[in-house]
């Protein structure tokens, strides 16, 4: 994107303050900070012994908004730009916001790429850019907050848990919109933020966006069987053929994690990515170097649900382990079974976080077939900043409305739930004798 490299140049001439203390600058590629400070703004280590309720600010500090994320590590992100997947070629240029304190201490950092295309983001606006295109504006270049590829709910505001970490997070978000404003792009997208975040940036004059995806949630079950008790009699039915149906042709299922992680593993499920990617998307976003990456440096944090038949592996899918969640991304076959992708995708999940004590899984956007499988509808955030007032003022109205129908349409799909009605009314009453 040949607009990109001049927008960084502009900005990288220009340091930002968005206060007497904090200072923001750009970096035009991961390499450019060191590992530990980019973790120790994304995924701190928890401090020995941790604080406890009542311990004051650095106990309010140390929240849900530090627990780790596998998509925000250095390890991840550098992944994606050191194996060519994500470059200004891509249309995923880095433009990383880092804010400083007086001392030259990093305290906040947010993952930030100039963008020429809306592709890899799951979060559509190709509306918005084809109706300011035909006002006669320019959408892009747009700024994008966010992991490329990666429709998972994670921090985007990634700070140090001090005291004066929302403070910082306010700089990040102040300092995007004026990145924004400096370089003439058109807009600032922060995609799969926290809620908290989200509120946030909704205080900086962000507009709010909601979406809807589908998660399973572990509700202390001791088993797939005892999560299956919780369905209704004909979904249970229904799950137990899938499973049987998908292992007839005499396939097994294999979790393949750490050193299992061979290159001639990733070899095997670049072959299915390549081949399912290629029939959805035209062009799979991720370089084979990618895997090989991810291997070498994020082993224990992936795990590969590969199925096996006579000998060979026939497909799978690739997931991440997060604090207390699995997120399901990529998954691909070059032999194609009944159930097969459900029984990798969403059952064999479930089994994992089962087997790992995990609170949930997340097993990527959209599809209402999830549902029937006992993925239910969970809310998603964005917030977005548009330079154009006028322009502005069309998004504003057109949220609202969509923040409706995503309320309203989440209610009714919770009235599909797979779940037994017997055991939702139960839990009810219980919340009323609670009260």
């Amino acid at each position: 994107m040949r607009c990109g490299e001049a927008i960084i140049a502009d900005i990288m001439t220009a340091k930002t303050t968005s206060s007497t203390e904090i200072t923001l600058r750009i970096v035009n590629a991961l390499g450019e900070i060191e590992r530990l400070d980019w973790d120790g703004c994304a995924n701190p280590p928890l401090p020995d012994p941790p604080p406890q309720a009542g311990e004051g600010e650095e106990a309010v500090a140390w929240d849900a908004q530090t627990e780790y994320n596998p998509f925000i590590a250095y390890d991840f992100l550098s992944a994606l730009e050191r194996s060519g997947s994500v470059r200004n070629r891509t249309g995923w240029q880095p433009m990383h916001l880092i804010a400083e304190a007086a001392n030259g201490e990093i305290l906040g950092v947010a993952p930030c790429y100039a963008k020429s295309h809306s592709q890899g983001e799951y979060v559509f606006d190709h509306g918005w850019a084809e109706a300011y295109e035909r006002a006669g504006g320019s959408y892009y270049p747009k700024l994008q907050v966010s992991v490329p590829f990666t429709p998972a709910t994670g921090r985007r505001l990634l700070v140090r848990p001090t005291a004066r970490a929302q403070a910082v997070r306010g700089a990040l978000a102040e300092g995007l919109a004026e990145v924004c404003r400096r370089s003439n792009t058109s807009s600032v997208h922060v995609t799969f933020a926290t809620e908290p975040e989200w509120r946030l940036l909704g205080a900086h004059d962000y507009l709010l966006r909601t979406h809807r995806q589908f998660h399973w949630e572990n509700a202390g079950y001791g088993s797939f069987d005892e999560f299956l008790a919780a369905l209704a009699s004909r979904k249970r039915k229904t799950i137990r053929r899938e499973r049987s149906d998908a292992l007839k042709a005499g396939i097994s299922i294999h979790w393949l994690t750490g050193s299992d992680l061979t290159e001639e593993v990733w070899d095997a499920f670049f072959a299915f990515y390549m081949e399912t990617g290629s029939r959805k998307w035209g062009r799979p976003y991720l370089t084979r170097e990618f895997f090989s990456r991810i291997g070498e440096t994020m082993a224990d944090a992936t795990v590969l649900i590969m199925a096996k038949r006579r000998g060979r592996y026939i497909a799978g899918a690739i997931n991440f382990v997060g604090a207390d969640t699995l997120f399901g991304r990529h998954w691909g076959a070059t032999e194609h079974h009944p159930f097969l992708h459900f029984e990798i995708c969403y059952y064999q999940a479930i089994e994992y976080a089962l087997h790992h004590k995990l609170a949930r899984v997340e097993a990527g956007a959209q599809g209402e077939h999830k549902l029937a499988r006992g993925y239910l509808p969970t809310t998603t955030y964005s917030a977005h900043y548009i330079a154009d007032r006028s322009f502005r003022r069309a998004i504003d109205d057109y949220l609202a409305r969509e923040r409706a129908y995503v309320e309203a349409a989440g209610r009714d799909l919770l009235q599909a739930s797979p779940f037994r009605k017997d055991l939702a009314r139960e839990e009810l009453a219980e919340e009323g004798a609670g009260l």
